[in-house]
């Protein structure tokens, strides 16, 4: 979630970014009302329970003299009524402080559950409006021409014994699908290629966990706009991941982290599942929009002061990546109502696919800021030793998707497909060749 400072000193820019987003700015003083109701009745509570521990000894004290006095033989009554007196007074002032911690708990729930609806305030310069609003930052490489009909990935997937749509849709149901001969040894060389790159840039590599508490998912931000995307195991409360960012994102919560000697950077290797709610009808061919596929995805902690920084090494890297799968894309600067609530700004690469006539999206990067962190809880000390909310960052270096661009923009008039240069040993093929 956002900072509440930032929320109560500039709320003007809090309302800016919302606007941006398209979302509610109402919010930001149905959350500064929140707030000021939540501060003033833990006020009275804590003032209240302060009175409490005093009437507490008073109890004690009229009780001691009781006591004393019955010891020495004397006439109690007027003290017996006094030690009665004061723990009548103790009992009801305990009941107003119960209701009152009641109160002060009830108004804090209010108050965060309205502050986790804010999204994280954007960047400077993040184009306003929706999905159609972006801003194209770069092209790269022109559009592939072919001087015959091209094929579309998977009828290539099918031609090559690769892909396997049909017996998926037998085994699991629709958008499931196999990946089958030259079909896994490519999506295998994609992920080792992108590993060793990440090894090579000083990323620690991750297997991650695919399941998580739904602390660590709420804290990474993917249950509030879009907890529909999420699987969930009933029976255990767990979910599954739809990327290993999530995990990631929790492997250092509740912990002060060592940032001396510069970024954390990880790369998590994972099976993702989305359930891709409200996607009905939507690329129903193929594995471009599917329930299951692997990623392999950076993930950084940062200086919060590095993290714009950080953000377009993230980007370079990516760039890097395309570079050796040899296809034309460009990247666009997500526009604000565009971002999940994590991100602060968004920069997607998107190739080109020929059989479709425009770009999709193969990766994407995103500054989060201090706002999963904040949520989990995951710190730094800096220089002077005082303890901070680190930033988060991450990207993608490696996904399933990419074979959809790799098999289309490859192509060759006999439905064969050449490797790129830097996949191939990791492949183990110069080319891939028809089966049917």
């Amino acid at each position: 979630m956002i900072d509440i400072k930032v929320l109560r000193e500039d709320p003007e820019r809090v309302k800016a970014s919302q606007r941006a987003r398209g979302a509610d700015e109402s919010l930001v003083d149905q959350i500064l009302a929140a707030d000021s109701a939540r501060r003033n009745a833990l006020s009275h509570f804590e003032e209240l329970r302060s009175q409490q521990k005093s009437v507490s000894k008073q109890v004690g004290a009229a009780m001691g003299q009781l006591n004393a006095a019955r010891k020495r033989g004397e006439d109690v009554t007027a003290l017996q009524q006094q030690a009665e007196q004061a723990r009548a007074d103790a009992a009801a002032l305990a009941a107003q402080v119960k209701s009152l911690e009641a109160q002060a708990d009830e108004q804090s729930a209010t108050f965060e559950a309205l502050l986790k609806k804010v999204g994280n305030i954007i960047v400077d310069g993040v184009p306003s409006g929706g999905e159609d609003d972006y801003t194209v930052r770069e092209v790269v490489g022109s559009p592939t021409q072919f001087d015959f009909e091209p094929l579309d990935h998977l009828a290539l997937g099918e031609k090559l014994g690769a892909i396997d749509m049909e017996r998926g849709a037998k085994v699991a149901g629709s958008r499931f699908y196999f990946l089958t001969g030259v079909g896994a040894r490519l999506e295998l060389g994609l992920l080792q290629m992108g590993l060793a790159f990440a090894v090579e840039h000083g990323f620690t590599p991750m297997i991650t966990p695919s399941l998580v508490r739904p602390d660590i998912m709420t804290g990474a931000g993917f249950l509030d706009e879009h907890a529909d995307e999420v699987y969930r195991l009933e029976a255990d409360d767990l979910y599954l991941t739809g990327t290993s960012e999530v995990a990631l994102a929790g492997y250092h919560a509740d912990e002060i982290i060592d940032l001396s000697k510069g970024p954390k950077r990880y790369a998590g290797w994972s099976t993702c599942y989305r359930r891709e709610a409200g996607s009905h009808g939507k690329d129903t061919r193929g594995i471009i929009r599917v329930h299951q596929f692997q990623k392999l995805e950076m993930f950084v902690y940062c200086d919060p002061a590095q993290a714009q920084a950080e953000h377009e090494r993230l980007l370079g890297w990516e760039r890097e990546m395309l570079a050796k799968i040899e296809v034309p894309y460009r990247i666009i600067d997500t526009a604000a109502g565009d971002l999940g609530n994590p991100a602060a700004r968004k920069f997607d690469c998107e190739a080109w696919v020929p059989t479709q006539g425009r770009y999709r999206e193969l990766t994407s990067t995103s500054n989060c800021t201090t706002y999963q962190a904040r949520r989990l809880n995951t710190r730094f000390r800096t220089d002077e030793g005082k303890s901070e909310i680190v930033a988060t960052l991450n990207g993608t270096l490696a996904t399933t998707r990419w074979l959809v661009a790799i098999l289309e923009n490859h192509q060759q008039s006999d439905g064969s497909v050449r490797v790129p240069a830097a996949l191939a040993p990791y492949v183990g093929e110069d080319v891939l060749k028809p089966v049917t």
